[in-house]
């Protein structure tokens, strides 16, 4: 028992390097665009070791799944905003789509109830804007960058906790306030900490497109970084999980899926961006 215990404490601790200072590898192209943070090259196991013990909420992640990125990258520090996404409406941008907010706020919160169309959409505005390559990040590049150089269940550990992400219930699906987690539904971007590459709200808040075309096993994914494009792409993938989601969905490894015009009041986004 006490060594059970021991092992508890250990592991429900953040890693060293979490919450580390990542202000020198951060760039905005325009006053209104993403903060951005570059990532190194580097490798990452995609999958949960956890399945046997969950295998409905698993069944997308069961094979681990080695993936080299490469090359350096560049990640939003936060998810897009709606403050970015007026920005993008008020220049021209975007289709002219206002998105609803349910009455939560706009500015700093997250943008919601946009599509998979809708976020290629800003991207593409984006990169016009700025004369860079800005994507929907490929959904090997989003787990390198939730985990945040962990291996753990979440990036802080391996246990969920509303001190680090702002989700819902033991059961899905209904917002929770507690702790530092005062919102029951989505909270302002950068209101908990990042994880150890300096990202925040990969868990929990909404759930962001990625690149992917749908493929119900990582077989035959690409292992190289790049997004998964062979798949059924009338379906996309979302990762993260939501402000109502249980613990289980807001897990580094935790894979669901949309169709790419769906518009959802749990569902965002975040970009990536190639480097020179």
């Amino acid at each position: 028992m006490l060594a059970l215990l021991a092992y508890g404490r250990i592991t429900d601790r953040a890693p060293k390097s979490f919450g580390i200072d990542r202000d020198a590898d951060a760039f905005q192209d325009c006053s209104d665009c993403p903060e951005m943070l570059t990532l190194a090259p580097g490798t990452v196991t995609m999958g949960s070791d956890l399945w046997r013990k969950s295998a409905e909420l698993d069944y997308d992640a069961r094979d681990r799944h080695d993936v080299e990125i490469p090359e350096s990258f560049a990640i939003s520090r936060h998810e897009v905003t709606f403050a970015n996404w007026d920005a993008c409406v008020a220049a021209g941008g975007c289709n002219g789509y206002v998105p609803a907010d349910e009455g939560w706020g706009r500015g700093q919160r997250p943008v919601i109830h946009v599509s998979w169309n809708d976020a290629a959409a800003y991207v593409e505005w984006l990169s016009d804007t700025t004369g860079q390559a800005y994507r929907l990040p490929s959904e090997a590049e989003w787990e390198y960058a939730a985990r945040g150089g962990s291996p753990l269940t979440y990036p802080w550990g391996r246990f969920a906790s509303h001190t680090y992400a702002n989700y819902g219930t033991k059961h899905c699906c209904t917002g929770k306030a507690d702790r530092a987690d005062e919102w029951i539904n989505t909270a302002p971007v950068g209101s908990f900490p990042p994880n150890g590459f300096g990202i925040h709200d990969t868990s929990g808040n909404v759930y962001e497109w990625v690149q992917d075309c749908f493929r119900d096993r990582y077989a035959g994914a690409p292992s190289d970084g790049t997004a998964d494009l062979s798949g059924d792409c009338d379906r996309r993938r979302i990762r993260g999980g939501a402000w109502y989601s249980d613990p289980g969905r807001i897990r580094s490894s935790y894979r669901a899926w949309q169709t790419p015009d769906q518009r959802d009041y749990v569902i965002g986004f975040r970009v990536a961006r190639d480097l020179p």
